[in-house]
Protein backbone atom coordinates (compact mmCIF):
# COMPACT_ATOMS: atom_id res chain seq x y z
CA UNK A 1 0.00 0.00 0.00
CA UNK A 2 1.36 3.41 -0.94
CA UNK A 3 2.18 5.81 1.88
CA UNK A 4 1.13 8.78 -0.26
CA UNK A 5 -1.86 10.70 1.10
CA UNK A 6 -3.56 13.29 -1.13
CA UNK A 7 -4.52 16.61 0.42
CA UNK A 8 -8.12 17.45 -0.35
CA UNK A 9 -9.09 19.49 2.70
CA UNK A 10 -6.94 21.81 4.86
CA UNK A 11 -7.63 23.68 8.08
CA UNK A 12 -5.80 26.96 8.75
CA UNK A 13 -5.65 28.74 12.13
CA UNK A 14 -2.58 30.91 12.49
CA UNK A 15 -1.41 33.91 14.48
CA UNK A 16 1.72 34.38 12.33
CA UNK A 17 0.42 35.27 8.85
CA UNK A 18 3.85 35.07 7.19
CA UNK A 19 3.51 33.22 3.88
CA UNK A 20 -0.11 32.36 4.66
CA UNK A 21 -1.74 33.69 1.50
CA UNK A 22 0.88 32.19 -0.83
CA UNK A 23 0.56 28.76 0.77
CA UNK A 24 -3.24 28.83 0.78
CA UNK A 25 -3.32 29.98 -2.85
CA UNK A 26 -1.04 27.08 -3.80
CA UNK A 27 -3.53 24.69 -2.20
CA UNK A 28 -6.57 26.38 -3.73
CA UNK A 29 -5.03 26.07 -7.20
CA UNK A 30 -4.98 22.30 -6.59
CA UNK A 31 -8.66 22.23 -5.62
CA UNK A 32 -7.99 21.82 -1.90
CA UNK A 33 -10.95 22.93 0.23
CA UNK A 34 -9.82 25.42 2.89
CA UNK A 35 -11.37 25.69 6.35
CA UNK A 36 -10.30 28.50 8.62
CA UNK A 37 -11.00 30.36 11.86
CA UNK A 38 -11.87 34.04 12.38
CA UNK A 39 -8.82 36.21 11.82
CA UNK A 40 -7.14 33.77 9.46
CA UNK A 41 -10.34 33.38 7.51
CA UNK A 42 -10.61 37.15 7.03
CA UNK A 43 -7.01 37.41 5.85
CA UNK A 44 -7.56 34.70 3.25
CA UNK A 45 -10.87 36.10 2.04
CA UNK A 46 -9.33 39.57 1.78
CA UNK A 47 -6.77 37.97 -0.54
CA UNK A 48 -9.59 36.72 -2.75
CA UNK A 49 -9.55 33.07 -1.68
CA UNK A 50 -12.65 30.95 -1.12
CA UNK A 51 -12.72 29.80 2.50
CA UNK A 52 -15.20 27.90 4.66
CA UNK A 53 -15.27 29.38 8.14
CA UNK A 54 -14.98 26.75 10.87
CA UNK A 55 -18.06 28.12 12.62
CA UNK A 56 -20.10 27.48 9.45
CA UNK A 57 -18.63 24.01 9.08
CA UNK A 58 -19.34 22.92 12.68
CA UNK A 59 -22.64 24.76 13.01
CA UNK A 60 -21.43 26.34 16.24
CA UNK A 61 -20.27 29.96 16.47
CA UNK A 62 -17.02 31.00 18.10
CA UNK A 63 -17.90 31.69 21.72
CA UNK A 64 -16.55 32.68 25.12
CA UNK A 65 -14.40 35.46 23.63
CA UNK A 66 -12.92 33.04 21.11
CA UNK A 67 -11.87 30.48 23.70
CA UNK A 68 -14.09 27.89 22.02
CA UNK A 69 -14.01 27.61 18.24
CA UNK A 70 -12.16 24.48 17.10
CA UNK A 71 -12.97 22.25 20.09
CA UNK A 72 -15.65 20.32 18.21
CA UNK A 73 -16.11 16.68 17.01
CA UNK A 74 -16.35 17.77 13.36
CA UNK A 75 -12.84 19.23 13.69
CA UNK A 76 -11.19 16.62 15.87
CA UNK A 77 -13.00 13.76 14.20
CA UNK A 78 -11.73 15.00 10.84
CA UNK A 79 -8.18 15.02 12.21
CA UNK A 80 -8.29 11.78 14.21
CA UNK A 81 -10.38 9.52 12.02
CA UNK A 82 -8.32 6.62 10.67
CA UNK A 83 -8.56 6.37 6.90
CA UNK A 84 -9.41 2.86 5.74
CA UNK A 85 -10.90 1.91 9.11
CA UNK A 86 -14.49 0.90 8.30
CA UNK A 87 -15.79 1.70 11.79
CA UNK A 88 -14.19 5.14 11.84
CA UNK A 89 -15.37 5.96 8.35
CA UNK A 90 -18.94 4.87 9.16
CA UNK A 91 -19.02 7.04 12.29
CA UNK A 92 -17.64 10.02 10.37
CA UNK A 93 -20.26 9.60 7.65
CA UNK A 94 -23.07 9.26 10.19
CA UNK A 95 -22.12 12.53 11.93
CA UNK A 96 -21.21 14.53 8.85
CA UNK A 97 -17.50 14.62 9.65
CA UNK A 98 -15.23 15.26 6.69
CA UNK A 99 -11.58 14.15 6.80
CA UNK A 100 -9.03 16.95 7.22
CA UNK A 101 -5.78 16.06 5.46
CA UNK A 102 -3.65 19.08 6.35
CA UNK A 103 -3.59 21.15 9.53
CA UNK A 104 -1.76 24.48 9.51
CA UNK A 105 -1.57 26.02 12.98
CA UNK A 106 0.84 28.31 14.77
CA UNK A 107 -0.03 29.14 18.32
CA UNK A 108 -1.06 32.27 20.18
CA UNK A 109 2.16 34.25 20.77
CA UNK A 110 2.52 33.37 24.44
CA UNK A 111 6.32 33.68 24.55
CA UNK A 112 6.24 37.08 22.82
CA UNK A 113 3.51 38.26 25.19
CA UNK A 114 5.65 37.37 28.20
CA UNK A 115 8.72 39.01 26.62
CA UNK A 116 6.76 42.26 26.25
CA UNK A 117 6.04 42.27 29.99
CA UNK A 118 2.28 41.90 29.63
CA UNK A 119 0.13 41.79 32.76
CA UNK A 120 -1.15 38.55 34.25
CA UNK A 121 -4.60 38.54 32.65
CA UNK A 122 -3.27 39.38 29.18
CA UNK A 123 -0.70 36.63 29.45
CA UNK A 124 -3.36 34.09 30.46
CA UNK A 125 -5.49 35.00 27.44
CA UNK A 126 -2.51 34.26 25.20
CA UNK A 127 -2.41 30.62 26.30
CA UNK A 128 -3.66 28.68 23.28
CA UNK A 129 -5.97 25.72 23.95
CA UNK A 130 -7.58 24.74 20.66
CA UNK A 131 -4.33 25.01 18.71
CA UNK A 132 -2.30 22.52 20.79
CA UNK A 133 -5.29 20.16 20.92
CA UNK A 134 -5.57 20.12 17.13
CA UNK A 135 -1.81 19.82 16.67
CA UNK A 136 -1.62 16.81 18.94
CA UNK A 137 -4.60 15.18 17.24
CA UNK A 138 -3.20 15.65 13.75
CA UNK A 139 0.27 14.53 14.84
CA UNK A 140 -1.10 11.35 16.38
CA UNK A 141 -2.84 10.57 13.09
CA UNK A 142 0.21 11.40 10.97
CA UNK A 143 -0.31 8.22 8.96
CA UNK A 144 -3.00 10.22 7.14
CA UNK A 145 -2.69 13.85 8.21
CA UNK A 146 0.11 16.38 7.61
CA UNK A 147 0.53 19.03 10.31
CA UNK A 148 2.48 22.26 9.86
CA UNK A 149 3.38 24.43 12.86
CA UNK A 150 6.31 26.44 11.42
CA UNK A 151 6.05 28.74 8.41
CA UNK A 152 9.46 27.41 7.34
CA UNK A 153 7.76 24.10 6.47
CA UNK A 154 5.27 25.53 3.97
CA UNK A 155 7.82 25.15 1.21
CA UNK A 156 8.51 21.49 2.06
CA UNK A 157 4.82 20.63 1.79
CA UNK A 158 4.45 22.49 -1.51
CA UNK A 159 7.50 20.72 -2.96
CA UNK A 160 6.14 17.29 -1.98
CA UNK A 161 2.67 18.02 -3.32
CA UNK A 162 4.20 19.19 -6.59
CA UNK A 163 6.33 16.07 -6.83
CA UNK A 164 3.51 13.66 -5.89
CA UNK A 165 0.41 15.01 -7.65
CA UNK A 166 -1.00 16.76 -4.58
CA UNK A 167 0.00 14.12 -1.99
CA UNK A 168 2.52 13.93 0.86
CA UNK A 169 4.78 11.05 1.86
CA UNK A 170 4.74 9.27 5.20
CA UNK A 171 8.35 10.33 5.73
CA UNK A 172 7.43 13.99 5.55
CA UNK A 173 4.37 13.53 7.75
CA UNK A 174 6.50 11.84 10.42
CA UNK A 175 8.99 14.71 10.38
CA UNK A 176 6.18 17.25 10.59
CA UNK A 177 4.57 15.36 13.49
CA UNK A 178 7.87 15.27 15.39
CA UNK A 179 8.29 19.01 14.85
CA UNK A 180 4.71 19.60 15.98
CA UNK A 181 5.10 17.67 19.25
CA UNK A 182 8.34 19.53 19.95
CA UNK A 183 6.49 22.81 19.41
CA UNK A 184 3.67 22.01 21.81
CA UNK A 185 6.23 20.71 24.30
CA UNK A 186 8.21 23.95 24.12
CA UNK A 187 4.98 25.95 24.37
CA UNK A 188 3.90 24.12 27.52
CA UNK A 189 7.42 24.54 28.91
CA UNK A 190 7.22 28.31 28.43
CA UNK A 191 3.84 28.41 30.19
CA UNK A 192 5.02 26.29 33.12
CA UNK A 193 8.17 28.39 33.51
CA UNK A 194 6.11 31.58 33.50
CA UNK A 195 3.78 30.19 36.16
CA UNK A 196 6.78 29.15 38.28
CA UNK A 197 8.19 32.67 38.09
CA UNK A 198 4.83 34.18 38.97
CA UNK A 199 4.57 31.89 41.99
CA UNK A 200 8.17 32.42 43.05
CA UNK A 201 8.81 28.68 42.69
CA UNK A 202 12.49 28.61 41.78
CA UNK A 203 12.72 24.84 41.55
CA UNK A 204 9.30 23.37 40.68
CA UNK A 205 8.57 19.66 40.89
CA UNK A 206 9.00 19.25 37.16
CA UNK A 207 11.05 21.36 34.79
CA UNK A 208 11.23 21.25 31.00
CA UNK A 209 14.11 22.59 28.93
CA UNK A 210 13.11 23.76 25.45
CA UNK A 211 15.01 25.44 22.65
CA UNK A 212 14.83 26.18 18.95
CA UNK A 213 17.60 25.23 16.57
CA UNK A 214 19.51 28.30 15.50
CA UNK A 215 22.56 26.73 13.97
CA UNK A 216 23.92 23.27 13.18
CA UNK A 217 27.62 23.21 13.99
CA UNK A 218 30.41 21.42 12.16
CA UNK A 219 31.28 19.59 15.37
CA UNK A 220 31.44 20.04 19.14
CA UNK A 221 34.44 20.60 21.36
CA UNK A 222 36.26 18.00 19.23
CA UNK A 223 35.76 16.82 15.64
CA UNK A 224 34.33 13.44 16.69
CA UNK A 225 31.47 15.16 18.61
CA UNK A 226 28.28 16.37 16.92
CA UNK A 227 26.82 19.69 18.07
CA UNK A 228 24.17 22.33 17.45
CA UNK A 229 23.20 25.72 18.90
CA UNK A 230 19.67 26.09 20.31
CA UNK A 231 18.14 29.33 21.57
CA UNK A 232 15.47 29.70 24.23
CA UNK A 233 13.78 32.90 23.10
CA UNK A 234 15.26 34.92 25.98
CA UNK A 235 15.93 38.44 24.69
CA UNK A 236 19.04 38.91 26.84
CA UNK A 237 21.65 40.49 24.53
CA UNK A 238 24.44 38.09 23.73
CA UNK A 239 25.38 35.31 21.35
CA UNK A 240 21.74 34.26 20.93
CA UNK A 241 20.75 37.73 19.69
CA UNK A 242 23.96 38.50 17.82
CA UNK A 243 24.19 39.27 14.11
CA UNK A 244 27.33 38.06 12.42
CA UNK A 245 28.59 40.79 10.13
CA UNK A 246 31.51 38.86 8.69
CA UNK A 247 33.78 35.87 9.13
CA UNK A 248 33.74 32.10 9.08
CA UNK A 249 30.98 30.00 10.59
CA UNK A 250 31.02 30.01 14.38
CA UNK A 251 32.11 26.79 16.07
CA UNK A 252 30.95 25.23 19.33
CA UNK A 253 34.06 26.49 21.11
CA UNK A 254 33.69 29.95 19.53
CA UNK A 255 30.16 30.24 20.87
CA UNK A 256 31.09 29.04 24.35
CA UNK A 257 34.11 31.34 24.62
CA UNK A 258 32.32 34.34 23.12
CA UNK A 259 29.51 33.99 25.64
CA UNK A 260 32.04 33.93 28.49
CA UNK A 261 33.82 37.00 27.12
CA UNK A 262 30.69 39.09 26.60
CA UNK A 263 29.28 38.30 30.05
CA UNK A 264 32.58 39.38 31.59
CA UNK A 265 32.76 42.65 29.63
CA UNK A 266 29.20 43.41 30.75
CA UNK A 267 30.29 43.47 34.39
CA UNK A 268 31.81 46.94 34.03
CA UNK A 269 30.35 50.39 33.49
CA UNK A 270 33.52 52.04 32.17
CA UNK A 271 34.81 51.25 28.64
CA UNK A 272 36.09 47.68 29.06
CA UNK A 273 37.66 44.95 26.95
CA UNK A 274 37.85 41.28 27.92
CA UNK A 275 40.07 38.84 26.02
CA UNK A 276 39.15 35.17 26.49
CA UNK A 277 40.96 31.95 25.64
CA UNK A 278 39.37 28.57 26.34
CA UNK A 279 36.61 30.19 28.44
CA UNK A 280 39.11 31.88 30.77
CA UNK A 281 40.12 35.54 30.59
CA UNK A 282 43.74 36.22 29.68
CA UNK A 283 43.32 39.99 29.93
CA UNK A 284 40.66 42.43 31.16
CA UNK A 285 40.95 46.20 31.40
CA UNK A 286 38.89 49.33 31.78
CA UNK A 287 40.05 52.65 30.42
CA UNK A 288 39.04 56.13 29.29
CA UNK A 289 38.19 54.68 25.86
CA UNK A 290 37.99 51.31 24.17
CA UNK A 291 41.32 51.45 22.37
CA UNK A 292 43.15 52.20 25.64
CA UNK A 293 41.29 49.40 27.39
CA UNK A 294 42.14 46.98 24.58
CA UNK A 295 45.86 47.75 24.71
CA UNK A 296 45.93 47.31 28.48
CA UNK A 297 43.98 44.03 28.32
CA UNK A 298 46.31 42.68 25.65
CA UNK A 299 49.38 43.61 27.67
CA UNK A 300 48.32 41.25 30.48
CA UNK A 301 49.06 38.13 28.41
CA UNK A 302 49.71 38.82 24.71
CA UNK A 303 50.86 35.25 24.08
CA UNK A 304 47.62 33.63 25.27
CA UNK A 305 45.56 36.32 23.54
CA UNK A 306 46.67 34.96 20.15
CA UNK A 307 43.66 33.25 18.58
CA UNK A 308 41.37 34.45 21.37
CA UNK A 309 37.96 36.08 21.70
CA UNK A 310 37.61 39.83 22.28
CA UNK A 311 34.52 41.28 23.94
CA UNK A 312 33.84 45.01 24.15
CA UNK A 313 31.14 46.77 26.16
CA UNK A 314 30.94 49.82 23.88
CA UNK A 315 30.45 50.46 20.18
CA UNK A 316 33.50 49.14 18.37
CA UNK A 317 35.32 51.98 16.64
CA UNK A 318 37.80 52.09 13.81
CA UNK A 319 40.84 52.86 15.95
CA UNK A 320 40.23 49.82 18.17
CA UNK A 321 39.50 47.60 15.17
CA UNK A 322 42.80 48.61 13.57
CA UNK A 323 44.65 47.63 16.76
CA UNK A 324 42.82 44.30 16.90
CA UNK A 325 43.82 43.61 13.29
CA UNK A 326 47.45 43.42 14.42
CA UNK A 327 46.61 40.21 16.33
CA UNK A 328 45.16 36.94 15.07
CA UNK A 329 41.69 36.88 16.63
CA UNK A 330 38.88 34.36 16.25
CA UNK A 331 35.86 36.48 17.30
CA UNK A 332 35.09 40.08 18.22
CA UNK A 333 31.77 40.80 19.91
CA UNK A 334 30.34 44.21 20.77
CA UNK A 335 26.92 45.82 21.10
CA UNK A 336 27.57 47.83 17.93
CA UNK A 337 30.30 48.52 15.37
CA UNK A 338 30.77 51.69 13.36
CA UNK A 339 31.50 51.81 9.64
CA UNK A 340 35.20 52.41 10.20
CA UNK A 341 35.46 49.28 12.34
CA UNK A 342 33.64 47.15 9.78
CA UNK A 343 35.91 48.51 7.04
CA UNK A 344 39.03 47.80 9.10
CA UNK A 345 38.01 44.16 9.53
CA UNK A 346 37.16 43.70 5.85
CA UNK A 347 40.66 42.44 5.11
CA UNK A 348 40.35 39.83 7.88
CA UNK A 349 37.94 37.55 6.03
CA UNK A 350 37.99 34.78 8.62
CA UNK A 351 37.53 37.00 11.69
CA UNK A 352 33.98 36.72 13.01
CA UNK A 353 32.44 40.07 13.96
CA UNK A 354 29.27 39.91 16.05
CA UNK A 355 27.01 42.75 17.14
CA UNK A 356 24.32 42.14 19.73
CA UNK A 357 22.33 45.38 19.85
CA UNK A 358 22.97 45.86 23.56
CA UNK A 359 24.71 44.63 26.69
CA UNK A 360 23.30 42.05 29.11
CA UNK A 361 22.48 43.10 32.66
CA UNK A 362 24.99 41.20 34.85
CA UNK A 363 22.76 41.61 37.91
CA UNK A 364 19.65 40.13 36.29
CA UNK A 365 18.18 36.86 37.52
CA UNK A 366 18.59 33.71 35.52
CA UNK A 367 19.42 30.04 35.70
CA UNK A 368 22.35 27.94 34.57
CA UNK A 369 22.10 24.29 33.59
CA UNK A 370 24.67 21.54 33.39
CA UNK A 371 24.10 17.98 32.27
CA UNK A 372 25.22 15.15 34.55
CA UNK A 373 24.70 11.43 34.15
CA UNK A 374 20.94 10.86 34.33
CA UNK A 375 19.93 14.45 34.93
CA UNK A 376 20.67 18.14 35.11
CA UNK A 377 22.07 20.50 37.70
CA UNK A 378 20.20 23.81 37.90
CA UNK A 379 21.29 26.85 39.86
CA UNK A 380 20.74 30.57 40.00
CA UNK A 381 23.16 32.51 37.81
CA UNK A 382 26.01 34.02 39.81
CA UNK A 383 24.87 37.64 39.69
CA UNK A 384 26.32 38.46 43.10
CA UNK A 385 28.23 41.68 43.52
CA UNK A 386 30.15 43.22 46.40
CA UNK A 387 29.95 46.95 47.01
CA UNK A 388 32.36 49.21 48.86
CA UNK A 389 30.28 49.33 52.04
CA UNK A 390 30.18 45.52 52.18
CA UNK A 391 33.96 45.16 52.40
CA UNK A 392 35.29 44.19 55.83
CA UNK A 393 38.83 45.34 56.55
CA UNK A 394 40.50 42.60 58.62
CA UNK A 395 44.13 43.77 58.66
CA UNK A 396 45.90 46.51 60.59
CA UNK A 397 46.35 48.47 57.38
CA UNK A 398 43.27 49.53 55.44
CA UNK A 399 43.52 49.64 51.64
CA UNK A 400 44.03 52.98 49.92
CA UNK A 401 41.34 54.48 47.70
CA UNK A 402 43.09 53.23 44.55
CA UNK A 403 43.59 49.78 46.05
CA UNK A 404 39.89 49.59 46.86
CA UNK A 405 38.99 50.43 43.24
CA UNK A 406 41.33 47.74 41.97
CA UNK A 407 40.16 45.21 44.56
CA UNK A 408 36.53 45.60 43.47
CA UNK A 409 37.57 45.37 39.81
CA UNK A 410 39.60 42.23 40.50
CA UNK A 411 36.76 40.55 42.38
CA UNK A 412 34.36 41.11 39.49
CA UNK A 413 36.86 39.54 37.09
CA UNK A 414 37.39 36.69 39.55
CA UNK A 415 33.77 35.61 39.13
CA UNK A 416 34.50 34.73 35.49
CA UNK A 417 37.72 32.77 36.01
CA UNK A 418 37.72 29.01 36.53
CA UNK A 419 38.46 28.02 40.11
CA UNK A 420 40.89 28.04 41.79
CA UNK A 421 41.20 31.62 40.61
CA UNK A 422 43.75 34.27 41.52
CA UNK A 423 43.67 37.67 39.80
CA UNK A 424 46.32 40.40 40.02
CA UNK A 425 45.11 43.90 39.07
CA UNK A 426 46.74 47.30 38.87
CA UNK A 427 45.13 50.56 37.75
CA UNK A 428 41.97 48.88 36.42
CA UNK A 429 43.82 46.24 34.39
CA UNK A 430 44.57 42.60 35.03
CA UNK A 431 48.32 42.01 35.20
CA UNK A 432 48.28 38.32 36.08
CA UNK A 433 45.64 35.58 36.01
CA UNK A 434 45.92 32.11 37.53
CA UNK A 435 43.02 29.83 36.64
CA UNK A 436 41.71 26.33 37.07
CA UNK A 437 44.39 24.95 39.36
CA UNK A 438 43.84 22.28 41.99
CA UNK A 439 45.90 24.33 44.46
CA UNK A 440 45.25 27.98 45.22
CA UNK A 441 48.93 28.63 45.86
CA UNK A 442 49.71 27.27 42.38
CA UNK A 443 47.23 29.77 40.91
CA UNK A 444 49.00 32.56 42.79
CA UNK A 445 52.38 31.49 41.46
CA UNK A 446 51.20 30.89 37.89
CA UNK A 447 49.57 34.31 37.71
CA UNK A 448 52.79 35.95 38.92
CA UNK A 449 54.88 33.89 36.49
CA UNK A 450 52.65 34.86 33.56
CA UNK A 451 52.96 38.51 34.56
CA UNK A 452 56.75 38.16 34.47
CA UNK A 453 56.51 36.45 31.05
CA UNK A 454 54.32 39.28 29.72
CA UNK A 455 56.85 41.87 30.88
CA UNK A 456 59.66 39.91 29.24
CA UNK A 457 57.72 39.51 25.99
CA UNK A 458 57.14 43.25 25.91
CA UNK A 459 60.86 43.87 26.31
CA UNK A 460 60.36 45.86 29.47
CA UNK A 461 63.27 46.45 31.78
CA UNK A 462 61.06 47.20 34.77
CA UNK A 463 59.66 44.49 37.07
CA UNK A 464 56.41 42.66 36.19
CA UNK A 465 53.01 44.28 36.67
CA UNK A 466 52.33 42.37 39.86
CA UNK A 467 54.62 44.76 41.72
CA UNK A 468 52.25 47.17 43.49
CA UNK A 469 49.16 45.26 42.39
CA UNK A 470 46.18 43.94 44.33
CA UNK A 471 45.00 40.33 44.38
CA UNK A 472 41.55 38.74 44.30
CA UNK A 473 40.83 35.15 45.28
CA UNK A 474 37.54 33.52 44.34
CA UNK A 475 37.45 31.59 47.64
CA UNK A 476 39.18 31.83 51.00
CA UNK A 477 42.86 31.01 51.47
CA UNK A 478 42.88 27.71 53.38
CA UNK A 479 46.49 28.37 54.35
CA UNK A 480 48.73 31.42 54.34
CA UNK A 481 50.92 30.04 51.53
CA UNK A 482 48.75 31.41 48.71
CA UNK A 483 48.75 34.87 50.25
CA UNK A 484 52.50 34.73 50.84
CA UNK A 485 53.02 33.81 47.18
CA UNK A 486 51.03 36.91 46.21
CA UNK A 487 53.09 39.04 48.59
CA UNK A 488 56.29 37.63 47.09
CA UNK A 489 55.02 38.70 43.66
CA UNK A 490 54.72 42.27 44.93
CA UNK A 491 51.00 42.54 45.74
CA UNK A 492 50.00 45.11 48.37
CA UNK A 493 46.34 44.30 49.03
CA UNK A 494 44.08 41.24 49.01
CA UNK A 495 40.35 40.69 48.52
CA UNK A 496 38.87 37.31 49.41
CA UNK A 497 35.64 35.87 50.83
CA UNK A 498 37.06 34.85 54.22
CA UNK A 499 35.54 32.05 56.26
CA UNK A 500 38.49 29.66 56.57
CA UNK A 501 39.26 27.87 59.85
CA UNK A 502 42.67 29.48 59.50
CA UNK A 503 41.53 33.06 58.83
CA UNK A 504 43.44 34.28 61.87
CA UNK A 505 46.65 32.70 60.55
CA UNK A 506 46.13 34.24 57.10
CA UNK A 507 45.35 37.69 58.58
CA UNK A 508 48.48 37.51 60.74
CA UNK A 509 50.57 36.68 57.66
CA UNK A 510 49.07 39.67 55.83
CA UNK A 511 49.86 41.97 58.77
CA UNK A 512 53.43 40.68 58.93
CA UNK A 513 53.89 41.54 55.25
CA UNK A 514 52.21 44.95 55.61
CA UNK A 515 49.34 43.98 53.30
CA UNK A 516 45.84 45.35 53.44
CA UNK A 517 43.13 42.67 53.25
CA UNK A 518 39.35 42.80 52.99
CA UNK A 519 36.76 40.06 53.30
CA UNK A 520 33.68 40.00 51.11
CA UNK A 521 31.62 37.20 52.66
CA UNK A 522 30.81 36.09 49.09
CA UNK A 523 32.48 33.27 47.17
CA UNK A 524 32.75 33.01 43.37
CA UNK A 525 33.57 29.40 42.50
CA UNK A 526 33.30 28.74 38.77
CA UNK A 527 33.76 25.13 37.77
Amino acid sequence: MSDLRPIRRALFSVSDKTGLVEFARFLAERDVEILSTGGTCKALRDAGLTVVEVADYTGFPEMLDGRVKTLHPKVHGGLLGIRGNAEHEAAMAEHGINPIDLLVVNLYPFEATVAKGADYDTTIENIDIGGPAMIRAASKNHDSVAVVVDVEDYQRVMEEMTAHAGATTLGLRKHLAATAYARTGAYDAAISQWFARELGDTFPRRVVVAGQLKQSLRYGENPHQQAAFYVTGDQRPGIATARQLQGKELSYNNLNDTDAAFELAAEFEAPTVAIIKHANPCGVASGPDIVSAYKAALACDPVSAFGGIIAINRKLDGATAEEICKLFTEVVIAPEADEAAVAAFASKKNLRLLVTGGMPDPTSAGMTLRAVSGGYLFQNKDNGRVSLDELKVVTKRAPTEQEVKDLLFAFRVCKHVKSNAIIYVKDGCTVGIGAGQMSRVDSSRIAAWKSQEAATAAGQAQPPGTIGSVVASDAFFPFADGLLAAAAAGATAIIQPGGSMRDAEVIAAADEKGLAMVFTGMRHFRH
